[in-house]
């Protein structure tokens, strides 16, 4: 019976994604997700009596390649919403082969797997005994987000959803930014004034998915999944919550 609403469920996606990595079951997704949980607890469980790893190099390696990668999303998803005239209040996906709609759902296929990438942030951390940065804000919006764009890619891939990842793409570029500059040690981190603007862009970034999203749900005749919408804004106003309930508890620390 499980199977047989699993096949159901699948035989309900995109077409275009069949074959492409990942995307013909979400099986492989949530082994992915049950492994991350049991690598961070397994290597702080392995890392609880030996000295942190520096991986200065790898630090830099990974930061760089991740500007890279986010960098080129941004690119494809803001560079297709401009060729197709997206509309930022009501955007239908494009299930069709045109060149520009596969174009874009290949932009949101990357989406998802970066975010199987973005794994290696919390084993970095766990790896450098950097427990404070581990908390619950980081590891629920990277065990969530990472199935969330599977049913993006899968369902939805394109259309009014590509706001969101066009953003959040674009905060990754300048976050990897900093921490790969961050990185190169304390002779360029006293350099890096623009820190304190980071969080103020990730609430940014919260509150225009969220008024995006909102907006598409109040408009009743627009054809895009408004049970998505709702999940989403839903989603991401948690994650504004932790994030926001998470900087003020730091910013109290600085000041006792």
């Amino acid at each position: 019976m499980i199977q047989k609403l699993h096949d159901n469920l699948l035989s309900l996606g995109d077409p275009r994604v069949k074959g492409w990595l990942f995307m013909d079951s979400f099986v492989p997704t949530a082994i992915f997700c049950i492994l991350y949980l049991a690598l961070i607890f397994g290597i702080k469980k392995f890392m609880k009596n030996r000295k942190p790893y520096e991986m200065k190099n790898f630090l830099l390696f990974y930061n760089f390649c991740q500007v890279v990668g986010t960098f080129y999303m941004f690119k494809e998803f803001i560079s297709v919403a401009i060729l197709q005239r997206y509309s930022l209040t009501c955007q239908e996906v494009d299930y069709s082969e045109n060149p520009l709609a596969v174009r874009m759902l290949t932009a949101t296929w990357l989406f998802y797997l970066s975010k199987l990438v973005d794994f290696v942030d919390t084993i970095v951390f766990a790896l450098r005994k950097k427990d404070n940065q581990i908390t619950l804000l980081h590891v629920f919006h990277h065990f969530t987000i990472f199935p969330i764009a599977w049913v993006c890619t899968k369902y939805f891939g394109g259309g009014q959803s590509f706001f969101g990842c066009m953003v959040n793409s674009l905060v990754h570029t300048i976050m990897y930014g900093y921490y790969g500059l961050s990185a190169l040690g304390p002779q360029v981190q006293k350099y890096l004034w623009w820190k304190k603007y980071i969080t103020q862009i990730q609430l940014i970034q919260f509150l225009s998915i969220i008024v995006h999203s909102l907006v598409n749900m109040l408009q009743l005749d627009c054809k895009y999944s408004k049970s998505f919408s709702t999940f989403y804004s839903f989603y991401t106003l948690v994650i504004a919550g932790l994030f926001i309930d998470f900087y003020f508890k730091a910013y109290k620390k600085k000041t006792k």
